[in-house]
């Protein structure tokens, strides 16, 4: 059977862009047991209350949701476990300096499998104010509003 290639998106955490300022990001592996890896196969993850620490020169996934796996026994998991992060030492000592900083966090951003093994995208996040949300809305919804007037006009110079 030929391995599988490309990146395969399992969940994304949308909720994360809009009430973080996302100042970088990083690509780390996963420690999984079987039946977590049969569950994301699947399709199934959840990220919106996942956060990640470090502790003791180690990083830990924390509060991410995996369902238990419909055909696992008695060895399946549980599904709000603690799992670990597979980063660089130097990547972590990076990390760890960074997170001591007033106001920072370490939030999941998306899961996918790359190559056929399981990664979750982590970036460090400062969070918003209201007024933050509302201006980043109001943006978005200016260039919007740019980019339809802007296809509109070209619409009639380009029927005429």
């Amino acid at each position: 059977m030929p391995r599988e290639t490309g990146r395969k998106l399992i969940a994304q955490n949308k909720r994360a862009r809009h009430d973080f300022f996302i100042e970088d990001t990083y690509e780390a592996g996963l420690v999984l047991t079987g039946t977590e890896v049969k569950s994301l196969r699947a399709g199934k993850a959840n990220l919106t209350d996942g956060y990640a620490s470090v502790e003791g020169g180690e990083v830990w996934l924390i509060n991410v949701y995996i369902p238990e796996y419909s055909q696992g026994t008695w060895t399946n998991h549980a599904a709000r476990r603690t799992r670990k992060l597979l980063l660089n030492r130097k990547e972590i000592g990076k990390l760890d300096a960074t997170l001591k900083e007033k106001g920072l966090t370490l939030i999941p951003l998306s899961m996918y499998f790359k190559d056929g093994r399981a990664k979750i995208e982590i970036g460090i996040a400062r969070g918003k104010k209201d007024y933050d949300k509302r201006q980043t809305l109001m943006e978005k919804q200016a260039t919007r509003e740019m980019s339809r007037a802007m296809s509109n006009a070209v619409r009639r110079r380009g029927g005429r």
